[in-house]
């Protein structure tokens, strides 16, 4: 079929246009093409990279946090980008669901023509075998390389002088399954994201967490996801133990162990049982997973007013500012003191030493534990209704200090007691706890995900190991010559088509002997 000239050109002499049909066939051809799938494979795997080289809020908020403050620029560019948001970012979603797409136009097409290629047969042998890749003559007949090649589970149709044989379709059914298995992987990661939630909790020694939205510092649900559906399990942190390399270890304060020993209650009728949570051994309940993420320290304090009343008394999470010696900053915000309400900055080192003017930690572990203290009074602003961090104080703009401020105040230790400024009261600290980061997370296409994952790899190594390849044989001038062909692109049947050659003709010789 040929176009006419007016066909050919539009009235400005370009070229036609596809029109808006012709565009989307093209654009389903290019997007469903094998070539456009694996360079979404490759666009997908990329575009998770981020996802390791940066923390994830939905995995460590805190280390979020920490890089706002330690470089708050970069931090605002790449959060703009969405790179602490990597898996639930709008670019990377497009690349799932194209992806998602060209799996399906690409499979389903080659998933029909494989079936009728299944039910085939395979051809009459050629007349001259010898213009075949691979060729032999050898001694025997029909009926005994008919019995050894079906015995071989070749796929085998004799003739009138000539057999048939054909082997490998499992090669192309290995690159089905591997890509089945993407689509089926990508639909489970799809169902968890639907179906599914994650939550981050922190929580301190002696403290417990039960299951529910409130509980959690922060909690992303999936759209079909209600509170409902959340399991009822609960728990109480009893104790927290680490270990690190000793001092003068090449590698000193590098953790060796550490874990959490929990009393767990899978429902609330149901017999508390302990649990020793680890790295990588998480807790499970009822299908949810609980993870051990990270740890830090929370000294206790006892805060008096001014008018003499206990207004706080209780362990004060520090967010951990050098994961070598475990410094870490806290925020502790008085409401209830009286007659002004009071905050302070703590700064926590687990092991100290004076280091000139300044004070420093050298391990990580509680081996000497003080608190440097900075007071201030005023007003919070906790009833203006605004939500507030409670690790932060750089808001509050109606704090004073209280006293004259130091850059480096001496450390208080355990037991000591200072009397605040100005009457305002006193602040003691009484001893130290730990705390411990959790991520709980339900994904109901966890299992299928992983069933997916094994069935891809068993497609792709049957469709690496696999070979598909033909062999006939024919009678020509009383002698019996074998023809060879590989039906894949770079395959080498040399070795394994004179292994076949030299097995037909020993299975003729062994019928012969056994007939004789």
């Amino acid at each position: 079929m040929t176009l006419t000239d007016e066909e050919k050109t539009t009235g400005n002499g370009g070229p036609a246009g596809l029109g808006v049909v012709g565009w989307l066939r093209w654009g389903w051809r290019v997007l469903t093409s094998m070539r456009t799938a694996l360079i979404l494979l490759f666009l997908l795997a990329l575009a998770s990279v981020p996802g390791s080289l940066y923390p994830q809020r939905g995995v460590d908020p805190g280390a979020v946090a920490r890089y706002f403050q330690n470089d708050p620029t970069k931090a605002e560019w790449l959060d703009r980008f969405s790179l602490f948001d990597v898996f639930t970012s709008p670019w990377f979603a497009a690349i799932y669901l194209l992806l998602f797409l060209s799996l399906i136009g690409c499979v389903l097409p080659r998933t029909m023509v494989h079936l009728k290629e299944m039910r085939r047969t395979p051809p009459p042998a050629p007349r001259n075998l010898s213009r075949l890749p691979h060729h032999a003559d050898i001694e025997g007949d029909l009926a005994s390389a008919e019995a050894y090649l079906r015995s071989k589970r070749w796929r085998v149709v004799t003739g009138d002088g000539w057999v048939s044989a054909e082997k490998g379709h499992l090669r192309e059914t290995g690159n089905l399954l591997f890509h089945v298995a993407l689509l089926v992987l990508l639909v489970a990661v799809g169902v968890g994201g639907l179906f599914g939630y994650r939550g981050n909790v922190l929580v301190v020694e002696g403290d417990g967490f039960a299951n529910t939205v409130a509980a959690y510092d922060r909690y992303l649900p999936g759209s079909q996801v209600s509170p409902e559906d959340l399991q009822p399990f609960s728990f109480t942190l009893k104790d927290f133990q680490a270990s690190y390399v000793g001092p003068g270890h090449e590698k000193q304060g590098q953790p060796l162990d550490y874990f959490a020993k929990l009393a767990v209650q899978d429902s609330p009728s149901s017999p508390e049982r302990e649990f020793t949570l680890r790295v990588n051994e998480p807790l499970e309940a009822d299908g949810a997973l609980t993870y051990l993420i990270g740890h830090g320290y929370a000294p206790t304090f006892r805060i008096t007013g001014g008018d003499g009343k206990v207004a706080f008394e209780g362990a004060v999470p520090c967010l951990v500012n050098d994961t070598s010696n475990y410094e870490s900053e806290c925020v502790i915000k008085v409401p209830d003191a009286a007659p002004d309400q009071l905050a302070f900055l703590g700064r926590f080192l687990p092991s100290t030493a004076p280091s000139g003017t300044e004070w420093l930690s050298v391990f990580p572990a509680a081996v000497n534990p003080t608190v440097q203290i900075w007071p201030f009074k005023g007003d919070l602003g906790l009833d203006a209704g605004t939500p507030q961090s409670v690790y932060d104080l750089s808001g509050h703009q109606n704090l004073k200090p209280l006293g004259q401020m130091t850059a480096s105040p001496k450390p208080m230790a355990v037991g000591d007691a200072v009397d605040l400024p100005d009457g305002a009261g006193k602040i003691e600290f009484t001893g130290v706890k730990e705390w411990i980061t959790l991520q709980t997370t339900y994904d109901p296409g966890r299992f299928p995900a992983l069933l997916a994952s094994g069935a891809a790899i068993l497609g792709l190594l049957l469709s690496l190991l696999i070979h598909r390849r033909r062999v006939w044989v024919r009678v020509r001038d009383g002698g019996v010559t074998v023809g060879g062909l590989t039906r894949t692109e770079g395959g080498d049947f040399g070795e394994e088509f004179a292994e076949l050659t030299k097995a037909l003709e020993h299975h003729a010789r062994a019928e012969v002997k056994d007939v004789s």
